[in-house]
């Protein structure tokens, strides 16, 4: 089941995006809906993340062009700390698995 993205709607903006995802975890982790609602405010959110990867891959392609000096010649490089941010993201998200998992357990 897995699709690709729907391309990213005419003028819809990565901010927008953020700002809608963010909003749906709040719901989620709310924990006061239904879990129908709840399965549906997930799928929202994996369409968004979709969208909005889709829209930051066109943004790094865009600025490979920019650098990019003679044919062939990509100076593209990772950003200072990018490295430190995509680790943080990944312990976050061991850390909430983790204590949903400890969560269940205890029920």
């Amino acid at each position: 089941m897995d699709r690709a993205p729907k391309p990213a709607e005419d003028g819809e903006r990565f901010d927008d995006i953020l700002t809608r995802l963010r909003a749906l975890v709040e719901r989620l982790e709310g924990g006061n809906l239904s879990l129908e609602d709840s399965l549906h405010s997930f799928e929202q959110g994996m369409e968004l993340c979709k969208r909005g990867a889709a829209i930051l891959d066109a943004a790094e392609k865009k600025v490979e062009v920019l650098l990019a000096g003679p044919p062939g010649a990509n100076r593209t490089a990772p950003l200072p700390g990018a490295d430190r941010n995509q680790e943080r993201n990944q312990d976050r998200n061991q850390d909430r698995n983790q204590d949903r998992n400890d969560e269940r357990q205890g029920d």
